[in-house]
């Protein structure tokens, strides 16, 4: 398993930059290097970590253009071990402008693979679409992690998902996987979250993972201050659930650290 993870799903609010916000920090914590890459064109993943999108310089959307390197865009944050690689309310615009180029569908691959090789992890967090900026997502990516709120309405999008990740994996990435599915907003008190559980877990047996993420005010404030949870308040639930996914997610893949020359 490769060090490359897409956090996708085209249906907003289901907890997708959260995951990837939250996740990216609980491995950090575990000293892992790890980067960020925002590939949402709302930035709530650069603007949940402390960043000012309307203060940048440069950012995603200049990488996918070709214009400037990913090394040279990637910003530290307040997180030890934790990177990012911002966006901008111009990567609105690269979803028309990636049409018009030849192997478009590589934008983003061909930037981001020789810069992950100096991360443990990379998470891209993508918007909330399946276009051509998910698609680049899932075309640089060795698998896809799908947040999927616990509701009536989750398996009919998840279908629609696991077809463009079939899509890509045949046309243009044959390595890609389904990393995992993680059910978010779960209020186990109510018997809709826990019919939801079950016809998932009953469908997709070990790949969804089994820590649950709760419905957590906690988690709902944290991108306010520009900051995850972990940092926020570590003691709630909803950081201790992020913590247990990134123990889980370690332990189901052995992501291969990157060579490292010696001192």
């Amino acid at each position: 398993m490769g060090g490359i993870l897409a956090v996708a799903n085209q249906k907003g609010g289901v907890g997708k930059t959260t995951t990837a916000i939250n996740l990216a920090a609980a491995l950090a914590m575990a000293a892992r290097k790890v980067l960020v890459v925002d590939l949402d064109p709302q930035g709530n993943a650069t603007s949940g970590l402390g960043v000012d999108r309307g203060a940048l310089e440069a950012h995603v959307y200049q990488v996918l253009m070709g214009e400037r390197s990913v090394d040279e865009v990637t910003l530290k944050t307040s997180i030890e071990n934790l990177a990012l690689l911002p966006a901008a309310r111009d990567l609105t615009g690269a979803e028309v402008e990636l049409a018009e180029r030849s192997e478009w569908e590589y934008a983003l691959a061909d930037r981001l693979k020789p810069a992950a090789a100096g991360y443990d992890v990379v998470l891209i967090d993508c918007p909330p679409s399946l276009g051509r900026l998910t698609i680049n997502a899932m075309v640089a990516a060795d698998g896809v992690l799908v947040p999927l709120q616990s509701e009536y309405y989750a398996m009919e999008g998840l279908t629609e998902m696991l077809g463009t990740i079939e899509s890509v994996r045949e046309t243009f990435n044959p390595n890609l996987t389904l990393a995992g599915i993680i059910l978010t907003m779960f209020d186990g008190r109510t018997n809709l979250a826990r019919q939801v559980e079950q016809e998932v877990r009953s469908h997709f047996g070990e790949l969804v993972f089994r820590t649950l993420i709760p419905r957590s005010v906690r988690l709902a404030e944290a991108p306010s201050h520009g900051m995850p949870v972990l940092l926020y308040d570590i003691r709630s639930a909803g950081a201790g659930a992020y913590l247990e996914l990134s123990r889980e997610l370690l332990r189901r893949y052995r992501f291969t650290p990157p060579q490292r020359e010696e001192s």
